[in-house]
């Protein structure tokens, strides 16, 4: 028998985790997988647990929200033998698990990745602190994590969404950044800075065209401080290309160098969470990628053929 881990986050959505679990043991058994479901109980815990994991495991599930799956990422990079990994989402947003073409029953997801394939995934780093899918910086960026957790578990994606308004009715905040990409460098004031290996960030589909192990990264950047323009770039996000809007710059790149005058307003958000670096340098670059067992579904959409 194969050998499954499968690492929940408990906080994460409103399913009954222990439900799931029993379901999932039944599953991974159909498929020729031992199950061993592991709860984590703090913060940072999911990181350890991989570290600790045996070389032998042949599967590793994130079951919890895309700050649990970074989490496990970030464990699994510093593993001398990486291990194979998947993400079935049960947060808020759930961004990875829509562009991976998961829906909201996560026993079906469980059997779309069983019946799935390994790809390669492109991971970035910030300041050598990995992340899977987006960094940000500026407007709305902090709502993620300044989003109570009560507030997630009894409103979900409704509970962003009020914390989104309260931001909106907020001031704009411009920071000067001077950032170096292919040789050249750059300044201006900036109300938004977004790097992003994904298409959709905040359940909202961002760019066109993303693959996922091109080895480059998205670079969003916005210097809009109006609220009339913020909500005609918020219209654009939905009907039309968000970078061909006037006052968003976009670029694709494998190494970003920024550095900022003074100390942000709101620190980065990275995959949902608060950065704890407290720089004002910040040098972002790809890594080595991670193996993801991922459905077939949106495979020719998301990643490049061969």
């Amino acid at each position: 028998m194969k050998k499954c881990v499968i690492i929940c986050n408990p906080n994460s959505g409103h399913n009954d985790k222990e439900v799931i679990s029993k379901k999932f043991e039944t599953v991974l058994s159909e498929y020729g997988y031992t199950a061993n479901i592991i709860f984590t109980k703090y913060s940072g815990h999911a990181k350890k647990v991989i570290e600790s994991l045996d070389d032998d495991v042949n599967l590793v599930v994130s079951l919890g929200g895309d700050g649990t799956f970074n989490e496990i990422v970030t464990g699994n990079l510093k593993r001398s033998k990486k291990l194979i990994l998947s993400h079935i989402p049960l947060g808020t947003a759930n961004d990875l698990g829509a562009m991976f073409g998961m829906g909201k029953n996560p026993v079906a997801n469980l059997r779309m990745i069983l019946d799935g394939t390994v790809k390669k995934m492109d991971i970035c780093m910030i300041n050598d602190t990995p992340f899977v899918y987006v960094a940000g910086l500026g407007k709305f960026t902090d709502v993620a994590y300044d989003t109570p957790r009560n507030l997630k578990k009894n409103l979900g994606y409704f509970a962003y969404l009020l914390n989104a308004l309260k931001s909106f009715n907020r001031k704009t905040h411009l920071f000067e950044m001077t950032y170096e990409v292919d040789g050249e460098t750059y300044n201006g004031l900036y109300s938004l800075a977004l790097i992003c290996n994904a298409s959709r960030m905040g359940g909202i589909d961002f760019f066109q065209d993303v693959k996922l192990n091109d080895g480059k990264f998205e670079v969003l950047l916005s210097n809009i401080t109006t609220k009339k323009d913020i909500i005609k770039s918020l219209y654009y996000v939905k009907m039309s290309d968000i970078t061909k809007v006037p006052g968003f710059y976009f670029f694709r790149t494998d190494k970003l160098k920024i550095k900022l005058r003074e100390e942000p307003h709101k620190k980065w958000c990275i995959d949902g969470e608060k950065l704890k670096d407290k720089g004002l340098e910040f040098e972002i670059k790809m890594t080595d990628g991670v193996d993801m067992l991922l459905p077939r579904k949106e495979l020719n959409n998301i990643f490049i053929k061969g």
